[in-house]
């Protein structure tokens, strides 16, 4: 059982490190880590600490966060924001870039894929499968190498998609063999790019991002953590650009610049 000592260190690492508050999580951290220290031969969680912070491969900092991050998605989820981005967001962008045909969206917590294949079977499906020079690859990022692995792999059961759209399905999955798993075929795999990114480092973008999806993450965040990733987030959207967060998510208005569409749509002001 873990000792108050050694929650306050895996809590205190996890939110200088990621900016997780688990400072009332003492049983789930108990809970997510106990088996694994006992089967990787640790005597207590401080010896498993140890290795955390002295391996250099990262590969036990890794587990760490693996086992410590939730990762629960759904397709379809909170399908309210999909509809506005195809109905809303989308028209605004086609217009606004019709020379560059660069469209840049940012989906900043993309767990198991889900919800980066739906913004860019949104996407295709606007264009009516047909990019037409269109550069519209999603950028998808997570800190869970684990997360990662099972998006990129794309493989879900036949239950986990069957409330998509009947043509999405047949278009952009593959039935595998056996027929209760269905694979994310080329074409809309080639639309996301996954990497893993932690949001508490600097934003590497190179040119501003049109739109941001960053829902169902802050509610990890302390209050002050969660304010520096909206200015951050801010910082790093075009003038008129949106954010998603979360529909059970708020953002405080007293330090936010953005202007509320609907609650849990943002938008910075248009230059």
């Amino acid at each position: 059982m873990i000792n108050e000592k050694e929650f306050l260190r895996i809590s205190t690492y996890m939110k200088q490190r990621y900016g997780i508050d688990l400072s009332q999580k003492k049983v789930i951290i108990n809970g997510r880590l106990e088996n694994y220290i006992r089967k990787g031969g640790f005597h207590s969680f401080d010896e498993f600490m140890n290795a955390v912070e002295s391996d250099k491969t990262g590969g036990q900092e890794r587990m760490l966060v693996n086992l410590l991050t939730t990762n629960h998605t759904y397709f379809m989820r909170e399908f309210e924001h999909f509809d506005f981005f195809r109905n809303t967001v989308l028209p605004w962008l086609r217009n606004k870039e019709s020379r560059s045909k660069d469209i840049r969206i940012w989906c900043g917590a993309s767990s198991t894929g889900e919800e980066p294949y739906m913004i860019a079977m949104t996407l295709l499906d606007f264009f009516n499968m047909n990019h037409d020079g269109w550069d519209t690859k999603i950028l998808a990022t997570d800190i869970s190498t684990k997360a990662l692995q099972q998006a990129t792999a794309g493989i879900y059961t036949a239950e986990q998609i069957s409330k998509m759209p009947k043509h999405w399905i047949s278009h952009f999955f593959t039935k595998m063999s056996g027929g209760t798993q269905y694979q994310v075929n080329d074409e809309l795999k080639k639309e996301v790019i996954f990497r893993k990114f932690n949001l508490m480092n600097p934003f590497p973008f190179k040119k501003k991002m049109h739109t941001i999806f960053l829902r169902n993450v802050m509610i990890y965040f302390d209050e002050r953590t969660k304010q520096d990733v909206v200015q951050k987030v801010y910082n790093a959207l075009e003038p008129g650009g949106y954010l998603f967060i979360g529909t059970t998510e708020t953002l405080d208005r007293t330090y936010t610049p953005f202007q509320m569409v609907q609650p849990s749509i943002f938008r910075k002001k248009e230059g």
